[in-house]
Parts: structure tokens; C-alpha cells; sequence
């Protein structure tokens, strides 16, 4: 009997790696199989009984204070200011933060410059700082986007400096060996190699925007997520704070899963663990 006859299973599709490769949607219905577990045991214990509802609200009535408020433009507009300051927040947090990776990581002296300051700046309470913030920068937008960017700039900065100086010194000889320039080293095998430590900052920075944000819209905020959910507690609308919570927790995730897409497109030459 010859093999063309037989009904043998075609091998799954490789990746370059050669792991076999997980097709993105399933991923991504994985993924979404525990988060979906957590509400359904959620609404069983409302349901119940065991979860009363006056210390945290039931998923379906969540979902219904939430239609009613983007019916209302309140949600939207909430979310709108938000995402506004945690966007701008990060881009000047993560240019401050991989900058001041990049000089210290490719100097000594920049090291010795800025690396003990930082070190004392990410000591610092975010609410220990928020007085001074509004003493500096008045009470409009400027101290909230201030805490935003200085919760991005320290996980930014700390992984891509340990990125960068994680890089095998014997690519650096290999460099030398032939006669690239430092320009050239650093484009083509210093910054490479530091950018799967820079990714993982990426991630720890974007969680850390939208916390900073929690933080700064609590105090002297008129609009956004922060004031919808503390305007919401002095009428004790639990439902409202739980909604706003979600919402957070929503586009922390959505940013998450944005990163690991990058991830996914500039580390296809890096062989995972096969799981």
C-alpha cells in the first residue's frame, strides 16, 4: 500500500522558530475564557445571594447603569477626557524615560548622571507629590498629566536600561571585529537586543499610566473616569464606581493586548519557550 493512500494528519503550520504557531483569534478566545468565567461566577454569587448587592453590584446591573450612562454621553465623554491625559501623559513619560535609558545605558557617564536620580525619583509616593504638583502646575490638567508621565518614565526606564546592558558583550566584539562604527552598533545590535526588556517595560509603563490616572482625576478633576467614579461614591451609586473600575480595567487590557501584538510583529526573530 503506498503512502499517497493513506489518510495520515497533516503536520500543524510552523512558525520561523519552528513552534507551531497559534492562529491569533483562538489566542485571543483563549484568552478571554477566564475573564468571562470571573463575570458568570460573579452574577451566580449576586444571584444567590452570597454577594449582596449593596456591597458590590451584579454584572447585569453594571451593564445596565453603563447603557443608560453612554446613552447619556456621560460614559463617553468621561472616558474621552481619560484617555486624553493617559495618552499624553505617556508619550512624555516614555520619551523621558527611554531617553534617559539611552544615555545611561551607552555611557558611564550618563549612568553616573542620571541613573541616581531616577533611582530616588521612583521612591517617591505619587500622593506624596500631588500637593507639590498642584502648587507648580495649578489645578488644571498639567498636575495630572505630570503623574501620568512620571509613572511611565521608571518601568520605561529601568527594563530598557537593563535591556541594554543585557546585550552579549561578544556581539560588541563581532562589531568591532568588523570595523561597524558606534552608530552602526548601536542601530543594529545594542537596540535590537535590548528590545524584548523595552517591550516588557512598554507593558509595566501602560498598567502604570492608567494607575497614575486613577490617582491624579480622585483630586480637583471636573470630568473623566476619576470624577465620574468620586462624584458617584458621595451618592453612594456603587454601581457607578464598579462601572468606572471596569472601565479602567478594560482599557488596561486593550492596551495590553496592543503590546503583545508588537510584540508578536518585532520579536519574530526570537524562539519562545514551546508551550
Amino acid at each position: 500500500m503506498s503512502t499517497s493512500s493513506l489518510d495520515l494528519p497533516r503536520p500543524r503550520a510552523r512558525s520561523r522558530s519552528g513552534i507551531a504557531s497559534v492562529r491569533p483569534p483562538r489566542a485571543a478566545l483563549a484568552r478571554a475564557v477566564s475573564p468571562l468565567a470571573l463575570l458568570v461566577l460573579w452574577q451566580l454569587a449576586s444571584s444567590t445571594g452570597l454577594l449582596p448587592e449593596r456591597l458590590l453590584p451584579a454584572p447585569a446591573t453594571v451593564a445596565a447603569t453603563g447603557a443608560e450612562l453612554v446613552r447619556d454621553g456621560t460614559l463617553l465623554d468621561a472616558v474621552g477626557v481619560s484617555v486624553q491625559r493617559a495618552v499624553l501623559g505617556f508619550l512624555i513619560g516614555a520619551a523621558a524615560g527611554v531617553g534617559l535609558a539611552l544615555a545611561a545605558g551607552l555611557s558611564r557617564v550618563g549612568e553616573n548622571a542620571a541613573d541616581p536620580i531616577m533611582q530616588m525619583l521612583r521612591a517617591l509616593p505619587h500622593f506624596g507629590l500631588i500637593p507639590l504638583f498642584i502648587l507648580w502646575f495649578g489645578i488644571g490638567e498639567a498636575p495630572k498629566v505630570a503623574l501620568v508621565a512620571l509613572g511611565v518614565a521608571f518601568p520605561l526606564y529601568l527594563n530598557t536600561f537593563a535591556g541594554i546592558r543585557g546585550v552579549d558583550g561578544r556581539l560588541a566584539e563581532v562589531a568591532q571585529t568588523l570595523r561597524l562604527g558606534r552608530p552602526t552598533l548601536i542601530r543594529h545590535v545594542v537596540l535590537p537586543g535590548a528590545l524584548p526588556q523595552a517591550l516588557v517595560g512598554l507593558r509595566q509603563s501602560l498598567g502604570a499610566a492608567w494607575l497614575a490616572l486613577i490617582v491624579a482625576e480622585q483630586v480637583n478633576a471636573a470630568s473623566g473616569l476619576g470624577f465620574m467614579i468620586n462624584n458617584a461614591r458621595e451618592f453612594l451609586r456603587t454601581d457607578i464606581v464598579v462601572l468606572g473600575l471596569v472601565v479602567y480595567a478594560a482599557l488596561g487590557l486593550l492596551t495590553d493586548a496592543l503590546v503583545r501584538l508588537l510584540e508578536r510583529r518585532a520579536l519574530t526573530w526570537r524562539k519562545g519557550f514551546p508551550i
